[in-house]
């Protein structure tokens, strides 16, 4: 009785591990399943975009890497640009006809933690601070900010964002300005040069149209003034910048009279740096700046 008890025991038993190898293995397919299992983490490192410079057939630089910037930061990493960069010093060096803008470029996400206006000012600012250690002046560049949303930061730093253009520096002269300008009313304003270190406006045919006009109709016209307003350039303080642009006036005033226009019919006035035609971040635009405006009211 016992030996049909213990072979009922093994034909259960075998029935029930025959059942569950059948589910397991027939209808989950598990057994072909690998015992443990593994994640496989990128480590591919963000792509770089290359720095390229070019001025036409003169300059063309490129570089394996690229300037780097914090989030919200304005400091510059040189160290994947740094003989390209070092390569463009030299060159502006060798070309002082060059003027040389610098773009840097901001997103809307990040905080401008500078003085600047925008951190794109603020970018390019210190890769001109860089420039000028090797040697360039100040007025070779211009320097703009540029918002760009479509910045992507790896993780929270960016690789890029400065761009070059270059132009050729414009040669101009008080001489040149003094001639740009055209007579065309007593009632529209002229300005007035000065060669440099002299008391004495550069006299042209135009302006001296201008003056014979303004005497005729003054002498006409008692109700009327010639109004003689001096302008400066940026350098220096902005209250003795005022006190210069008077002086200009009034030196231009007492050689009026000496052409015979009453003293009490001209009006002088300072404006100082007020109201530039040009920058003042360039030598040909300071000296666009530096004038005495004429004009009858």
């Amino acid at each position: 009785m016992s030996n049909n008890k213990t072979i009922w025991w093994l034909l259960l038993i075998g029935w029930m591990a025959g059942s569950a190898y059948w589910h397991v293995c027939k209808i989950k397919l598990l057994c072909d399943a690998p015992l443990t299992s593994s994640t496989v983490i990128s480590t591919t490192a963000p792509t770089i975009s290359p720095l390229t410079i070019v001025d036409g057939s003169e300059l063309n630089l490129t570089s394996s890497g690229n300037f780097g910037f914090a989030k919200s930061g304005a400091d510059a990493n040189f160290s994947g640009v740094q003989a390209e960069i070092d390569s463009l010093a030299s060159f502006a060096v060798a070309n002082p006809g060059k003027i040389i803008t610098i773009t840097g470029s901001y997103s809307s996400q990040e905080t401008n933690g500078t003085s600047f206006p925008n951190l794109g000012i603020a970018r390019a600012s210190a890769i001109k601070s860089y420039l000028i250690s090797k040697g360039l002046p100040d007025s070779v560049f211009v320097l703009n900010g540029q918002l760009n949303d479509a910045i992507v930061f790896s993780p929270d730093s960016l690789h890029g964002g400065i761009d070059f253009t270059f132009a050729k520096r414009v040669a101009v002269t008080e001489n040149d300005l003094a001639n740009e300008q055209k007579y065309e009313s007593i009632f529209k304003p002229l300005d007035l040069y000065f060669p440099t270190a002299s008391a004495e406006y550069i006299k042209t045919g135009e302006n001296q149209k201008f003056l014979i006009e303004a005497k005729k109709f003054l002498s006409e016209n008692k109700d009327k003034k010639l109004l003689l307003t001096g302008y400066t350039d940026s350098d220096d303080s902005a209250e003795w910048n005022l006190k210069l642009s008077k002086k200009r006036a009034e030196i231009v005033k007492a050689k009026f009279v000496s052409l015979g226009v009453p003293a009490d019919r001209i009006i002088t006035d300072g404006k100082g740096e007020a109201d530039p035609k040009a920058s003042n971040d360039t030598p040909e635009g300071k000296r666009a700046n530096r004038r005495v405006t004429i004009v009858v009211q």
